[in-house]
């Protein structure tokens, strides 16, 4: 049973595999925090690393030399962690040197898990958390309601100016100073544009909290040196590893070296139990292959992508939020520039094979489940090689979907024009063999 393969040991399970291998190939993948990882990091993922637990570190602390990490010293629970050991220090070292952090802890499972270690290293429950708003571009574990976030602690939410829909520095320090939070979190899952983290740092210092930057959208930019670094600034940084940095999906936290020791116990054993070592052997992957020229040159036309599909949806006649992006993202105001909602979108979208996902933006009159808008991103269509001339392709196929009236001859046409797009561009790992 052991050496069959997957096609023969669960047909029904391989063949939704290559199915939604298909879909990822021959698809317009547009979702801000999604990306296609390269051969080698889902060769690291699927490997016999799977096998085994290793729970604790791959070091333990010297006595004498506070937060320090003796490497020559087993932290671990179980036997047979020589090679994890190993794997994991590489990891460790490769994610401290991409960012230029003091200390790295790569086993959180996710960037929500990674947050939640951050919060019970710093603060305890009912205390006053600052964090961006939901529909203004934050994040779930951010102090969203319905997360553990916005159960646990006391959260009072910043937005964007209702002005310029950006962040009004000026204000959150008013608020700040109002409030007296404990942990400022700054970050967000749809906010496009670039974020100075040094006023927040002021602002923290200001009130006496400590400072989170969940950089998870914007990670790759940031390490590439594309987008300000909030590393100097913060006590804390959490990130994903997938996303614009285009690893494998995971989570980890940087931060100063005198919170190291509290951090890596709200990891381990405070939120988690074993760590997913093969994640972790295919997230180092994904750090050596971030510190390569041609990762900051894709960085570089994540961007110019980004700006290319922005402006010729303005030109199309789309309100963007803020007036276009920075980054890796936009958000689409499709509401007033159709009197669409952008659950409608995103269906109608889908049935011509381009991906995107509906999104509120600033102010938003109609629900989270409906929603005003649309969030794209570039970071996977850059990874297939597209540029800017293909990204007024998108963005005229994107207009002539949404503009069809659902028109079933349209839509077919658009994916027609869709799958020419993808074979120019092909996933050629995502192809499965009969």
């Amino acid at each position: 049973m052991l050496q069959r393969s997957l096609k023969d040991t669960d047909r029904k399970i391989f063949d939704l595999i290559k199915k939604e291998a298909e879909r990822q190939s021959y698809g317009l993948e547009l979702i801000a925090s999604e990306n296609f990882v390269s051969d080698a990091v889902l060769e690291a993922a699927g490997s016999v690393m799977t096998n085994k637990y290793a729970e604790g570190y791959p070091y333990i602390r010297k006595k004498k030399a506070k937060n320090t990490r003796d490497y020559s010293r087993n932290g671990r629970y179980y036997g047979g962690c020589e090679v994890i050991d190993k794997v994991e220090k590489i990891a460790i070292d490769r994610a401290i040197k991409l960012f230029g952090a003091d200390h790295a802890n790569v086993q959180p499972h996710s960037g929500a898990q990674a947050n939640m270690a951050v919060y019970f290293a710093t603060v305890d429950p009912g205390d006053t958390v600052m964090g961006m708003k939901l529909p203004h571009g934050g994040h779930l574990s951010h102090g969203s309601p319905v997360n553990f976030s916005g159960k646990l602690y006391n959260i009072e939410s910043y937005g964007v100016s209702k002005e310029t829909e950006m962040l009004d520095y000026e204000q959150i320090r008013e608020q700040a100073k109002e409030v007296d939070p404990k942990l400022i979190v700054v970050g967000a899952s749809a906010y496009p544009r670039k974020i100075d983290f040094e006023p927040f740092a002021d602002i923290a210092e200001e009130v006496g909290a400590y400072l989170l930057v969940d950089m998870a959208h914007i990670a790759g930019l940031i390490a590439a040196g594309l987008h300000p670094n909030p590393v100097p600034h913060a006590d804390f940084v959490s990130t994903t590893t997938h996303k614009t940095l285009r690893g494998i999906r995971g989570g980890m936290v940087l931060c100063k070296k005198e919170h190291s020791k509290s951090l890596d116990f709200n990891v381990f054993p405070g939120t988690q139990g074993g760590p997913l070592e093969h994640i972790i052997a295919a997230k180092a992957v994904g750090f050596k292959e971030a510190m390569q020229d041609d990762f900051k040159e894709y960085q570089k036309q994540i961007i110019n992508n980004a700006q290319a599909l922005a402006d010729k949806l303005q030109e199309l006649g789309y309100r963007l939020v803020s007036g276009g992006t920075d980054n890796h993202l936009m958000l689409v105001d499709v509401l007033s520039s159709l009197d669409m909602t952008g659950k409608k979108a995103q269906n109608i979208l889908g049935k011509a094979e381009i991906t995107v996902n509906k999104n509120t933006i600033p102010f938003d009159t109609k629900s989270p489940f409906v929603t005003s808008g649309l969030r794209l991103g570039t970071p996977a269509l850059t990874t297939r090689g597209m540029k800017e001339e293909e990204m007024k392709k998108v963005a005229v196929l994107i207009d002539k979907a949404l503009r069809s009236e659902e028109d079933e001859s349209v839509l077919n046409e658009v994916k027609n024009e869709v799958k020419e797009l993808c074979d120019e561009f092909p996933l050629y790992q995502y192809k499965l063999e009969e």
